[in-house]
Parts: C-alpha cells; structure tokens; sequence
C-alpha cells in the first residue's frame, strides 16, 4: 500500500495551509487503497537552503537537512498544498524541495492550490520545478478560491463540489504511484 504526504506549502503565520491539508486528509482519511500522513513544513524550520553541496550528491551536512530527507524518503507521493503568493508558489515550498533530490524522485505528486484565482498560477509553476525533480505530477489538480472556498479570507469552508476532484486527482496519484513505486524497487535492486 502507497504511504502519501499532504505536505503543506506555507510557513506563514496565520497562514490558512494547515486549514486545507486538515481537510484533504479528513476526506482522504477513508480511502483503503493508501496511507495519508500531514507532513508539516513548519515543524523543519528549514533555513534558507544553506547546505554548500548540491541535493543531487545527497552529501548534507546539516541535521536539518539529514532530518527533512529522512522523513521525504519514506514516502511512495505526494499531495502539495500550494498558495499563490504574487502568481507563484511559496518560497517556503520552493525553498522545502530544493534541499533534496533522489527523496523525491520517481514519485507521484498531485496538486493543490488556493488563492485568488484558486492558486493555479502556483501550481503551474511548481509543475516544472517537480518534473525537474523527477516527479510525476498528476494533470487532475485541486483549486480553491478565497472568495468562494474561505469565509473572510481566513476560515476554510470548500465547496462540497471540491470533493470529487480531489478524489479524481488522489485516483491518479496512486495510479502513477503505483507504477513508479516499481521502477524504484528495480531501481534499489540494482543497486544492492
């Protein structure tokens, strides 16, 4: 069975992330043909990237970072909770993927986004920065706008419809899932 991350994309104080990955998991939690666990960025309190090596030699030399990489391995995909902050992701997210490389790659991702356009300038370009990263983002993606999806800006109250897309969106998330979780095995065993 697939162990997927909801990993929030903010680090923000006051920030509605928390707010969306809860229910993304709520309305996942049910689902029999996966595991889902909230991975919070704001609990890393990663700096601004400052391991000397690039991520691609997998040579960190900071906790923080041993940490982060150890968590992101143990995961089969993920599902991003994106922002748009001034019509792209957070830098918090940008800064989150960047620390690693071979954690995340030959995984699935799917998509979130909120923000006043439903954040999908975000996710259009967070999409690059994932293919770059080796990771197979799923064309499904689920948007949420603060004016329809938020009461006030800040409490979270998603429309009902929102529901069948994320369920759309996770189907095809454990669909490539499940087809790149192999290539890794064969990947690990040739390795050994």
């Amino acid at each position: 069975m697939l162990h997927i991350a909801i990993l929030t994309g903010s680090t923000r104080p006051g920030r509605v992330n928390r707010q969306v990955a809860d229910w993304v998991y709520l309305q996942l939690s049910n689902r029999q043909d996966a595991t889902f666990e909230i991975v919070d960025i704001a609990d890393y309190q990663l700096p601004l990237l400052d391991e000397t090596v690039p991520a691609a030699f997998g040579e960190y030399a900071h906790e923080h970072t041993k940490r982060w990489a150890a968590r992101i391995d143990t995961f089969d995909a993920f599902i991003f909770i994106s922002p748009e902050y001034n019509h792209s992701t957070s830098a918090a997210l940008k800064n989150a993927l960047d620390y690693l490389s071979h954690e995340w790659s030959d995984k699935a991702a799917g998509l979130v986004g909120y923000g006043g356009s439903g954040g999908v300038r975000a996710l259009e370009h967070l999409r690059p920065v994932l293919s770059h990263l080796k990771m197979a983002d799923v064309s499904a993606q689920v948007l949420f706008s603060l004016f329809t999806d938020f009461e006030n800006f800040s409490i979270f109250k998603p429309d009902a419809r929102h529901i069948e897309e994320l369920d759309i969106m996770t189907d095809q998330v454990i669909s490539w899932g499940k087809a790149l979780q192999t290539i890794r095995t064969s990947r690990n065993i040739a390795v050994s």
